[in-house]
């Protein structure tokens, strides 16, 4: 058989992958191939493979008798939307896509081409982890993984999408990415998996309970997203590339847009009269932005913060907004790591920042006290005033307490600050406020009750509104909501070329 025979032969063994009884296997499970994952994801005729004839150098344990072209990994480059992208995307039907010395070796090539050339990488992981037959090689194989992720933070987009197991050692490279979106029902991450829960603690769970999309997506914030099938999976992915720039070095493409009077009459109209009534902060949102253009990140996960990726007259921005309907916007733990963590993604990758405030503080109790609110709440402070892009905010109703400095405020470097007329900027409310700071007087009075709420009007009166911030140049300018839209474009706009030169180091140390 002459070369070119072999050749043929070999590729067609390795589009193969394990065989068609595990092709037809993996189906069954509602799962899509590696190969058919990867040209439903990037541009028709666009990929690139790399790697295709490798195959693993191991011979114990009868594994010289098993081999398969590619190792269990496809690899290589393409394009999605016209953009390159590099991609890696594990076969489950090659050793359950177990990962090998070599099959790490394929990854790893792809993620320093990625970091030189200046483009995204994608990592599809379905696994059932280490290649036991391989032992450390394994293990070093994945350590090789985690320190090219580390090396690429913050120079190219990462983003991972679970759609299998992903167990022990392999969760770390996903955690370490930009976004993980997990598939529901057929992908699952943990450290141990439930027999070893059971054997250390005693407890009954089931692998979707202890580590499935929707435990992730919400009760741990593992997962910024979670998709109902493979198919769904890879189009959030398109989706959320939209948003991004190609690497470090340049800005998000801004699409062409074409400028109306960009007066929006909806937001004179969603604050309530009464204070403490809620709203959906998602109004908002939707008011200003681009119609239709909000993609949002962690939506399950730490309800009283919203962020997410919008356009504003084509522009891409990032944005951090506190949602009075839950828990009435306050910062708590996991609100303030989950906006922490956007924010710093946002200032990596030139993305500026709008932030929507309506926030009547830190969340109280031991809970929040014993789980270290002073520390996580400290990462969202650290990672406002450490961010360089362009950064606005926007006071719609409560700006209380320490909240006020921490969301963005002008001390802590924010380029523009508006207020609403409906702002109110305040250590904390007016009733609070009054019982402490008149408390012998109304102690002292025949009706207290009738005193506390003198006195709490004549606090109310002097900041239950943003003049006196605005009289001290802390708010830049009170506006009327339906000018809002107009006064963002104007103000990013303006913004588009910000450099600022922060102060020679290597790096600050963020309360981790």
């Amino acid at each position: 058989m002459d070369n070119l025979n072999k050749l043929n032969e070999r590729i067609a063994l390795a589009h193969l992958g394990g065989g068609q009884k595990r092709i037809d296997k993996q189906h069954k499970k509602h799962k899509l191939t590696a190969r058919e994952r990867i040209t439903y994801l990037l541009d028709e005729g666009s990929f690139e493979e790399m790697g295709i004839l490798v195959t693993h150098r191991t011979t114990d344990f009868g594994m010289d008798k098993e081999i398969y072209y590619g190792d269990g990994v496809v690899t290589g480059y393409g394009t999605i939307n016209d953009r390159l992208v590099y991609v890696y995307a594990q076969d489950f039907t090659v050793f359950g896509g177990a990962l090998s010395e070599t099959h790490a070796e394929k990854i790893c090539k792809v993620m320093d081409l990625a970091m030189k050339v200046g483009a995204p990488i994608i990592g599809l992981n379905d696994s059932g982890g280490a290649r036991i037959q391989e032992g450390v090689r394994s293990l070093g194989g994945y350590a090789d993984i985690f320190y090219r992720n580390v090396q690429a933070s913050g120079v190219v987009p990462q983003i991972s999408a679970i759609m299998g197991p992903c167990a022990g050692g392999a969760v770390y490279s996903p955690a370490m990415t930009d976004f993980t979106i997990m598939v529901e029902q057929t992908s699952y991450m943990f450290v141990t998996g439930p027999n070893v829960v059971k054997t250390v603690t005693n407890e009954e769970v089931t692998s979707e309970e202890l580590g499935g999309a929707s435990t992730h997506a919400t009760k741990s914030g593992v997962a910024h997203k979670k998709s109902a099938n493979d198919i769904v999976c890879l189009e959030d992915i398109k989706t959320l590339l939209r948003y991004l720039p190609q690497s470090n070095r340049e800005k998000p493409k801004q699409l062409t847009y074409e400028l109306d009077d960009e007066i929006r009459e909806v937001l004179s109209t969603i604050i309530p009269d009464n204070t403490n009534k809620p709203y959906d902060m998602h109004e908002v949102v939707e008011g200003i932005i681009d119609a239709g253009s909000f993609y949002e990140i962690h939506k399950d996960y730490a309800e009283n913060i919203i962020v997410g990726f919008a356009r504003l007259a084509g522009r891409s921005i990032g944005i951090v907004a506190n949602q009075p309907m839950f828990l009435a916007g306050v910062l708590g733990v996991k609100s303030s790591v989950k906006a922490a963590r956007f924010v710093r993604f946002c200032d990596s990758f030139n993305i500026p920042l709008l932030v929507l405030e309506d926030v009547p503080g830190f969340l109280p109790g031991t809970d929040q006290e014993w789980n270290g609110i002073i520390m996580h709440g400290a990462k969202l402070l650290f990672a406002f005033s450490e961010a360089t892009v362009p950064r606005v905010t926007v006071i719609t109703r409560k700006a209380y307490g320490g909240a006020y400095d921490v969301m963005n405020s002008k001390h802590i470097g924010a380029d523009f600050n508006f207020a609403w007329p409906t702002a109110e900027i305040a250590v904390m409310g007016a009733k609070g406020a009054s019982e402490i700071i008149f408390r012998r007087e109304i102690g002292n009075s025949d009706d207290p009750e009738k005193v506390l709420k003198e006195k709490e009007a004549e606090y109310a009166e002097k900041f239950a509104n943003p003049f006196r911030a605005a009289s001290r140049g802390f708010i830049d300018e009170v506006i009327l909501p339906k000018n809002t839209r107009r006064k963002l474009i104007k103000a990013f706009s303006m913004l588009e070329n910000k450099i600022v030169n922060p102060p020679q180091k290597k790096h600050g140390n963020i309360p981790l």
